[in-house]
């Protein structure tokens, strides 16, 4: 109705601790898959809700990302940003 319950289109959860995402690097177009872990790669930020900065090589291009998303409290992510890449939609995914 609101979209509260919509699922993000680039983050997919895995149980209650993991979430995938992939980043299609913009030169090689290497797609390179990521786990982030809730208290491990993820973290909190000061306005209450959680935060991740990812450095990405990918290991066929060597070519280099950074993905950094930003979560509400829900871990539903508010804002997504890569610098040398995209995201890759999860209907994309094979």
């Amino acid at each position: 109705m609101f979209g509260f319950f919509k699922r993000d289109e680039h983050v997919k959860p895995e149980g209650d601790r993991v979430l995938w995402v992939r980043v299609r690097l913009l030169k090689s177009g290497e797609i390179v898959e990521l786990r982030l872990t809730k208290g491990g790669e993820i973290s909190a930020d000061e306005g209450g809700g959680y935060y991740v900065r990812k450095h990405i090589i990918g290991p066929k291009s060597l070519e280099r990302a950074t993905l950094e998303i930003w979560f509400n409290r829900a871990y539903k992510p508010t804002r997504k940003v890569v610098e040398g890449g995209e995201l890759v939609p999860i209907r994309e995914w094979k």
